[in-house]
């Protein structure tokens, strides 16, 4: 069986599960895209609804980025919204800002909505997606010593196989369980369990690797050997249920 070398720790190891946003894929070249549109989008919508005028830096806490002076987001709570919520969700949370600005309920998701698929046709257009430092070469190393691997994801089945296509690196994975795959999503461990299944591994030979504590608390739930998580800045207080945390992939290693 390949072993794991995280650091100090070495792990016998037969499949790795993965994030996908934050883990494989830069988060804030692709969801920070698509974040500017929608917020300046739903901006250009409360300016007309009201006597002010809303731009999309003024609506920083909505998804949880920040800003700089000229409104480009420049970096995200990896314990927030845009990190975190499913699609369904985040609808909700840009709904609620034109409900309460008094936009009826099934108005504001429907405007959300339009904003949201025009800003994701941009996305497509340019095909945004950026892969994490040292993936490429860590999945090649993966591939090295025959493991399955997996991706557990929120976002859904289509818009992951496009980002996963976008980076190509689809070809890695033998199971892509997304939440529309799914009845109960992150942190429930039923994404871990299915990807499992369709891998035909066994949790206990199983390491996950994410940014979120929601990954680590589905590790967790699913019985997996370990849980490793992904902190380029180096903070931990966003993933307090990871066994072990890692600035990148330069600190794994694997060997037969």
């Amino acid at each position: 069986m390949p072993v794991l070398h995280i650091n100090e720790l070495s792990v016998p190891v037969s499949g790795i599960l993965f994030d996908k946003d934050g883990t494989l894929l830069d988060l804030l070249a692709t969801w920070g895209s698509w974040a500017e549109l929608v917020l300046e989008g739903l901006g250009s919508q409360l300016t007309l609804m009201g006597s002010r005028p809303v731009t999309g830096a003024d609506l920083a806490p909505v998804l949880g980025t920040t800003h700089d002076a000229s409104g480009r987001i420049t970096g995200y709570d990896p314990a927030g919204p845009l990190s975190m919520a499913t699609a369904e969700e985040s609808t909700g949370i840009l709904a609620w800002q034109l409900y309460t600005a008094g936009l009826p309920w099934n108005e504001a998701v429907t405007r959300v909505n339009a904003i949201s698929k025009e800003a994701m046709n941009e996305l497509r257009r340019r095909r945004t997606a950026v892969p994490m430092p040292g993936v490429l070469p860590f999945l090649e190393q993966c591939a090295a010593v025959s493991l399955k691997l997996g991706v557990v994801t929120s976002d859904n089945l289509s818009t992951t196989r496009e980002h996963l296509e976008w980076l190509g690196i689809s070809g890695y994975f033998g199971a892509v369980i997304t939440r529309d795959r799914v009845k109960y999503g992150k942190p429930a461990p039923e994404m871990a369990e299915k990807a499992c299944r369709e891998l035909e591994l066994r949790p206990e030979d199983t390491v996950i690797i994410g940014d979120s504590n929601a990954d680590m608390q589905l590790g967790r739930g699913a019985g997996l050997r370990l849980a490793v998580g992904i902190s380029p800045d180096r903070r931990t207080d966003h993933l307090l249920d990871a066994d072990i945390v890692v600035s990148g992939y330069h600190a794994l290693r694997l060997t037969i």
